[in-house]
């Protein structure tokens, strides 16, 4: 199915992002320039724009249009449904280690369907609390035949556009199912040590799968979280139907 202009708009202006062309805390082309080249009203410029806005790319400055977010935040890992905001959730973060082909956990291995002994490419955060201190390491996993065609994910840097945006860009296979799931288990000692946590240490896993439409996992997400600070709030509508006799 074809773009829509507003979708062309937005995934044009990360790619230029993501390029290098416009850099953080640099300003976007103005709804003008954007309308005239686009052969658009300002309302699709607006609605490109909250697009990138709502995936933590930009930022609306007074006076000023929209500028390339400076420092970017991640989100804790799973809850990816359609239409999820980016920043929703989202905190600071800070790189652990540098990208690196290593032999995943069995359950990853299990989840993007490899091999005993395959390896795959890890990138690793540590999310952020309000205070600097430690929240969550998330830790993404990627198959090989991904990461043979998105040399990005290699990169010591981060990738602004996002991992998923740029695997879909580069290779024509976005997400399109996701499973969560929530397991308990004791710290890995380079987690514990991440965390700040005294061994042995409860931790809640949430273990994020992405597949794209014929069920090939693009990536898989560990998110580690000490038992204290997670919790799992859900909100639903209930209705009592009263029973018939």
């Amino acid at each position: 199915m074809p773009r829509l202009k507003y979708e062309q708009i937005a995934d044009s202006l990360r790619s230029r992002i993501s390029d290098g062309e416009f850099r953080p805390g640099e300003v976007l082309p103005s709804g003008r320039d954007l309308c005239e080249q686009w052969d658009v009203s300002r309302a699709t410029v607006i609605k490109a724009m909250d697009v990138l806005r709502n995936d933590g790319l930009v930022v609306a400055r007074q006076g000023a249009g929209f500028t390339v977010i400076q420092e970017r935040a991640v989100r804790p890992a799973g809850r990816r449904a359609s239409g999820s905001a980016r920043v929703t959730g989202a905190r600071p973060y800070r790189r652990l280690g540098a990208p690196e082909l290593a032999c995943p956990p069995r359950v990853v291995a299990d989840a993007l369907r490899l091999a005993a002994g395959r390896l795959a490419l890890r990138r690793a955060r540590l999310m952020l609390l309000e205070d600097g201190s430690p929240q969550s390491v998330i830790t993404a996993w990627f198959p090989p035949d991904v990461v043979d065609s998105c040399p990005k994910l290699a990169q010591m840097g981060p990738i602004p556009e996002g991992t998923t945006h740029y695997i879909a860009r580069t290779i024509g296979r976005s997400p399109k199912r996701g499973t969560d799931t929530v397991t308990v288990r004791l710290a890995a000692p380079e987690e514990a040590e991440a965390l700040g946590l005294d061994e042995p240490a409860a931790v809640a896993m949430v273990l994020h799968v992405a597949c794209d439409a014929d069920g090939r996992p693009l990536l898989c997400e560990e998110g580690v979280t000490p038992s204290h600070l997670w919790e799992l709030v859900d909100h639903y509508p209930m209705g009592w139907v009263p029973e018939t006799h």
